[in-house]
Order: C-alpha cells, then sequence, then structure tokens
C-alpha cells in the first residue's frame, strides 16, 4: 500500500528531504502504512527511515532525526490514508434521514470512523469496528475515543440502531477501559424510547465504566419536518426537559461527591427549553462535552461578559447593524446586544430572531439556518447599515449555507453589506463593533457620494 504525497509544508522536515508531490510513502521503518494511525504511531519516535517511492519510480530510503513530536510535514491525497467509512446503522434519530432531497451530496455521507473520532473528536457507535480496529487503538492507545451510546441495554439498541451488531456496546467499552483507554459517551435521548427508567439503566451501567469514560452527554432528539416513513418520535414539551434535568441532576450531584466530576451532562437545549437558568462554568467539569452543545451557552455568556467589562466607554461607537440569530440562542444573543448598547448609546444592533421553516420550527439551534429563511424573514426591513451572521452557519472552506446559498447571494438578496460574526466572545463582541464603525463610514460615503 502507497499513500501518495498531495503537497510538502514549507520548511518541514519533508521540503528539507526534498519530497515532491506525486511521490509516495512506502512505509516506515519497514511497516506498512494502512491508514494515519499508523502514520502518527511510527512518526513518534526520533529516529525513522521512510521507504519512499518517487513519482520517477524510484525507491529510495531517508533516514530522519527529529523531535518526538515533530511532524514530518507530509500532506496526503488521502486525509486519513483511506477511504471513510460509511456508517451501516440505519438510526431511529439519525439527522441525515431527516433531510430534503436536492442538498449538496457531502451533506448525505453518514461516517463512523474510529479514525475520525480520535482525530476530529467525531462520534462512532462502534458497529463498524473490527477486530483489528480495536488492536490498534489499544496498541497505538489512542485516547480518547469519542462513543455514541444511546442506550446500554443490548436489545433495545439494536432496534435503535437496526443493527445487530450494536449488541456488543458494553463488553467493548469495558475493553477499551480495562486497557485505560480514555473515552466520551454520547446518548440521544429518544421520547418514550430511552428515556424514563431505561434512561436511570443507562446512566448507572456507564459509571461503572469510569475513570476512563470521562464525561457522557445527553443530547434531546433533533426533529425535522423530514420523518415521513421514519420511526414515530416526538420533541420533549417544556414540562417533560424539565422532569429530565431532575432526574439526571441526583446523578450529577452523586458522581460529583464521589470523585470531584459530574460525569452526566446535559446539553443547553434541556435548559433553554425548560426555562431553567443555564448552570455556571464549574458544573461543566471543563467543557469536556462543549461540541456537543453542552456548556456552550454559559461559556459563550461568560466571555461576552468579559469582553464587555473590558470596553472603552469613552470610545465613540456609532451605527446601525442587523444580526441574525435561531430561536434557542436568540433571547442570550439579545441580552449581550442590549449591555452592548448601553455602554455605547449611539450603537443600535437589532438581533433578528430566524424561524427555520427548512427544516422545521422544531429546529432551533443556529448552525442549520438556511439562507433562503434568512432573505425571506428579512427582506423588506429596515436592517442598517450591515448585516452579521454567526460563523457556524458556514461551510469550515467556504462561505457557503446549508441551502448552497453563498453569502454574496444575501447580500444581493437584501441590498445589505453582509459580514461574519465568530462564536467567541471576545470576537464576538469586537466583531460587532468594528462592523458597526465600518458599516457606518461606508454608508456615509454612499450618501455623501449620491448628493
Amino acid at each position: 500500500m502507497r499513500q501518495i504525497i498531495k503537497s510538502v509544508n514549507p520548511g518541514s522536515i519533508g521540503e528539507e528531504l526534498g519530497f515532491e508531490p506525486g511521490d509516495s510513502l512506502l512505509g516506515i521503518d519497514g511497516q506498512v502504512i494502512e491508514d494515519v494511525l499508523d502514520y502518527y504511531y511510527y512518526c513518534e519516535k526520533e529516529t525513522l527511515t521512510l521507504q519512499i517511492l518517487t513519482k520517477d519510480g524510484e525507491e529510495v530510503e531517508c533516514v530522519v532525526e527529529k523531535d518526538e513530536d515533530e511532524d514530518l510535514g507530509l500532506v496526503f491525497e488521502e486525509e486519513f490514508m483511506g477511504h471513510y467509512r460509511r456508517c451501516s446503522n440505519q438510526c431511529m434519530f439519525c439527522f441525515i434521514d431527516q433531510m430534503p432531497k436536492g442538498m449538496r451530496e457531502s451533506l448525505y455521507f453518514k461516517d463512523d470512523d474510529s479514525r475520525l473520532s480520535f482525530l476530529n473528536g467525531n462520534y462512532i457507535t462502534m458497529t463498524n469496528m473490527s477486530e483489528e480496529d480495536f488492536v490498534k487503538i489499544i496498541r497505538y492507545q489512542m485516547s480518547p475515543i469519542n462513543i455514541s451510546v444511546q442506550v446500554t441495554d443490548p436489545d433495545l439498541r439494536v432496534m435503535m440502531l437496526k443493527n445487530r451488531r450494536a449488541v456488543n456496546l458494553m463488553p467493548r467499552m469495558r475493553r477499551l477501559k480495562e486497557a485505560g483507554i480514555r473515552m466520551n459517551g454520547q446518548i440521544v435521548l429518544c421520547k418514550g424510547v430511552n428515556d424514563g427508567r431505561i434512561l436511570d439503566q443507562t446512566i448507572r451501567d456507564l459509571a461503572e465504566l469510569r475513570p476512563e469514560l470521562q464525561s457522557v452527554s445527553i443530547v434531546p432528539v433533533g426533529l425535522s419536518k423530514y420523518r415521513e416513513g421514519l420511526y414515530p418520535l416526538e420533541p420533549f414539551t417544556k414540562e417533560e426537559l424539565a422532569a429530565v434535568i431532575d432526574q439526571v441532576e441526583p446523578y450529577r450531584e452523586r458522581f460529583y461527591a464521589e470523585s470531584g466530576m459530574h460525569f452526566m451532562h446535559l446539553s443547553d437545549e434541556f435548559y433553554i427549553g425548560a426555562e431553567r437558568p443555564i448552570p455556571p462554568e464549574d458544573a461543566y467539569d471543563g467543557y469536556l462535552q462543549l461540541e456537543n452543545g453542552v456548556g456552550m451557552m454559559r461559556l459563550f455568556l461568560d466571555e461576552t461578559e468579559q469582553a464587555i467589562s473590558g470596553l472603552d466607554p469613552s470610545r465613540r461607537i456609532e451605527g446601525h447593524v442587523s444580526l441574525v440569530s435561531a430561536v434557542a440562542a436568540g433571547p442570550f444573543i439579545r441580552q449581550t446586544c442590549e449591555k452592548i448598547m448601553n455602554i455605547y448609546p449611539g450603537l443600535q444592533i437589532d438581533v433578528h430572531i430566524i424561524i427555520n421553516h427548512f427544516f422545521g420550527e422544531n429546529i432551533t439551534v443556529t448552525g442549520l439556518l438556511t439562507g433562503g429563511d434568512i432573505i425571506d424573514q428579512l427582506k423588506g426591513l429596515d436592517l442598517g447599515d450591515a448585516l452579521l451572521l454567526p460563523g457556524n452557519l458556514l461551510k469550515a472552506d467556504e462561505p457557503i449555507l446549508l441551502d448552497d446559498l453563498y453569502v454574496t447571494d444575501i447580500e444581493r438578496a437584501l441590498q445589505i453589506p453582509v459580514s461574519i460574526v465568530q462564536s467567541s466572545g471576545e470576537s464576538f463582541v469586537e466583531s460587532i463593533i468594528q462592523c458597526a464603525q465600518s458599516a457606518s463610514k461606508n454608508a456615509i460615503k454612499r450618501k455623501r457620494k449620491n448628493i
């Protein structure tokens, strides 16, 4: 097996050795590199021998001496040195199955790859893992591994995932625990399926895997309007969300008393939907489950509060800008913007909460808003001198939204400049102020030009 080099980072060991795009890595110290896990493992040594096939067809060996953690600077054509592994489950809660037809192809790909779990933090069900995968994780001590648990009852897990291999969850997690592999877990909570007494049992079972199992997040199932032919799931009501909080909180208190870690974590959607206060920072154990929406709002509020406290009230900040948010975060965004406007009375920030008609009104998170909904709900409104969009609306490497509309499409449709606001507190506050100042100056220039 050969791994083709796509590019070589400037100033790297690879460039120093004269590697070029089109060359191939055949092995390291005589070991075949089957995937990126092999590559990272064998590259850890300070002295190693690379077997290379040049683009001209010549096989050469290169001895490398480097620092233990120093990278070779090689970028391969296949990022993970092997194709992504497609998920073989048909989970009753899978959001990809709830998307309309006609969106870009990449949005429909379901991955369930242990390499992505280790490298990118993706959650895996472990139903696609071979014995070789397990041996490699244990041998290379790849931690942490993020696991989609859902439920520990074997038969119910098979039913939820529609995969007979889902039955092996707890034996596999115990095996990882015994090998000292750190793990994080996730439970997508489905009303009437894995909640109530079933959730109690799942929490108790998972608690036995501590401390190697560091944390478990509980997230309410997201339900779009495109569920025809799928399992008849229903959204949690405000009262039911509150009941889950009251059910889980005693476990959190007990676990914290035992180990100094709360272990079980509820996503922000529970507190927002139940209209309960967002817990303080120390309730999140260092934000181990931030990517699952656990503590994201608390972190945002604390960071923006700190950023606002450092603002200079003597600065002259004027202008009129609009900002987009979704239903869940909208009230908190408005609260933050009001604090900024109290410091700068000449600054007007209008927060427009967008209803998700594309996926359905049950979807209330900002990251799933579409350009079409933004345009339809803002057209004809006085948006001021600029429109600010949250950065998590966009594809990672392009200014494009989920419905394939570009930022420029929104600018043309609404006839207003669009800027992107990042989610961290400091950048959020400063982006608003900078955008307002810039937009205000540009608006004055346009008026003078028209005169």
